[in-house]
């Protein structure tokens, strides 16, 4: 009886140990992604200050789009800040990595400004909300759901490859319907992206080493950032009205 019930007492007593463990581990992982969640936040407001700014000052947008190459250079930089960002984060300081993370923001504002021109301030900052409001639910969703997203993550990615094919081959024949079924498309793969690499930033938040904290808040904000600005851009789309 004494050894049933020292048993019972163990069990409990590892039990109880383990439930501990697991509400340590959320209580961090929930620490870290609010990092991740801040540093996205302050990537956008860089990326709209820029825009807007650029937009606004029209010595700026003479200097910048009176010529093609300087777009394209601007292009080049921001693929290179994410390849770079990809390929080296683990050599690289945290500090580094947040730095080249708000830079690129900087630069897809600049690139974004001629969405001030195109649309409507009203139409922008309505669209701009209902993105918000898409994005939290959806990322909201992937990180307290128990089922495995990962299985789906092949998929949206397959499927995001396919939409920049049709977007490439769009760019030569200028159909109003295809560009119609892309946006449609676009809205459909950053709305489930959202969820995808909001379970993945959180299983890497608690498996990585508490070194790399920094630099996973990092590219988790970069992904979740992607994520937004792709949605906004796709649904402006529909939503936005031209000036």
């Amino acid at each position: 009886m004494n050894n049933w019930n020292y048993d019972n007492q163990l069990g409990g007593y590892q039990t109880a140990v383990q439930a501990e463990n697991e509400a340590t581990l959320q209580r961090y992982v929930a620490g870290v992604m609010r990092r991740v969640y801040g540093k996205m936040t302050f990537g956008l407001l860089t990326t709209a200050i820029a825009a807007y700014l650029v937009a606004t000052s029209q010595t700026i947008l003479s200097l910048l789009f009176s010529n093609m190459a300087t777009l394209w250079i601007l292009f080049a930089a921001e693929l290179g800040l994410v390849i770079y960002l990809s390929a080296r984060i683990d050599k690289i300081s945290t500090g580094v990595a947040t730095t080249l993370f708000y830079v690129y923001s900087l630069i897809n504002g600049v690139v974004l400004a001629p969405i001030f021109l195109v649309y409507t301030s009203a139409s922008i900052a309505t669209t701009f909300a209902i993105t918000a409001g898409t994005f939290g639910i959806m990322s909201i969703a992937g990180y307290v759901t128990k089922t495995d997203l990962s299985k789906f993550g092949t998929i949206l990615w397959m499927a995001l490859i396919g939409l920049i094919l049709c977007i490439v081959v769009n760019m030569f024949i200028g159909s109003t319907m295809m560009e119609l079924l892309i946006s449609g498309a676009g809205v459909l793969i950053f709305t489930g992206l959202t969820a995808w690499d909001t379970q993945a930033i959180k299983r890497m938040c608690a498996e990585s080493d508490p070194s790399m904290i920094g630099k996973v808040a990092t590219m988790g904000a970069l992904s979740l950032y992607l994520d937004f600005i792709n949605l906004f851009l796709y649904l402006l789309r529909f939503l936005g009205n031209r000036n």
